[in-house]
């Protein structure tokens, strides 16, 4: 029986030694929960060990075959550019090893639900969900795509759980800052705001985030501001870096089909899944109905 590919986990890295930790720590965790095939994880900057030194530590236990994924919730400059180049370095450096690489995390439905956990972690249990603005911040990114997907997590997290709104923020080299995205919150009306920062783990900047939602809430007495935790090592997190392995082994990397309402149960939508894919029909001002370049199917029914 041929061994499986080994697992390289990517992280971005942090000056912050207990979210370096928490890093390494995950990393044996998944080790540990799947002996049947080599574990490692290193980082592109910052902390030990760097990613070269991982690779070749499996490389001297024989390992020839890689699947790397991308411990990272957006796809910015480090898992579109740094990650791949430090790979193919890797391939120069070791010759004769392959690899596949992962694609990054995402907002993906199951980190939605632990989001949503550490939401209720944070509010008071009386309060009335419609009555609560959660501010969702992410890192920051000097990539529009990237802030876009911030959004997106937003949307997602918003869709069907009963909250008043989810905004949107970021920490770094992006547009609202936290201050400005707790101000929007209060201009819109809000009374009690949750802010959630989107991080996997502790560090530098969900330190910050956590800062200066103190800084602003003693500001504005008149609102209840509670700040939420990170993800965390949580089994859901475990589960989907596997998932994001198994794809990269199959080379199954198609459309981002995790938050597809008609292959996963989203809240509220849950009646959707598994549903005939219908053309859309467009009545126009005469209020008939007319086919042609207005339909389309997504054809959902097998996977895409």
């Amino acid at each position: 029986m041929t061994t499986p590919p080994a697992l390289i986990v990517a992280g971005h890295g942090t000056r912050d030694d207990a979210g370096a930790q928490a890093f390494r720590d995950f990393v044996k965790e998944l080790g540990r929960r799947h002996p049947e095939l080599p574990v490692a994880g290193g980082f592109i900057e910052l902390s030990p060990p760097p990613l070269g030194e991982a690779v070749a530590e499996l490389v001297g236990q024989g390992v020839r075959r890689f699947a790397a994924v991308p411990l990272m919730l957006v796809s910015a400059g480090h898992a579109k550019g740094d990650i791949p180049a430090a790979l193919a370095r890797e391939k120069e450096r070791h010759p004769g090893i392959s690899y596949s690489y992962g694609r990054p995390l995402g907002p993906h439905p199951a980190l939605l639900n632990v989001l949503e956990r550490r939401l209720r972690q944070a509010v008071d249990p009386s309060w009335d969900p419609a009555e609560v603005t959660v501010l969702l911040v992410g890192r920051g990114s000097t990539d529009p795509d990237a802030n876009a997907e911030v959004f997106k997590a937003a949307r997602l997290l918003w869709e069907g759980r009963g909250y008043g709104a989810v905004e949107t923020a970021f920490v770094s080299l992006a547009a609202p800052d936290v201050p400005s995205g707790l101000d929007r919150c209060a201009r819109l009306g809000a009374r009690r705001i949750v802010v959630l920062p989107y991080f996997l783990f502790t560090g530098i900047l969900p330190d910050r985030v956590r800062h200066q939602t103190e800084q602003w809430a003693a500001a504005h007495p008149k609102t209840e501001v509670r700040s939420a935790d990170v993800i965390g090592p949580e089994p859901e997190l475990l589960d989907l870096v596997m998932e994001r392995y198994t794809e990269a082994v199959q080379g199954d990397l198609r459309m981002n089909c995790d938050s597809c309402v008609y292959r996963i149960a989203l809240p509220g939508f849950e009646d959707k899944v598994g549903a005939p894919q219908q053309p859309h029909f467009h009545p126009d001002d005469d209020g008939h109905h007319h086919h042609g370049h207005h339909g389309h199917g997504h054809a959902h029914s097998h996977a895409h």
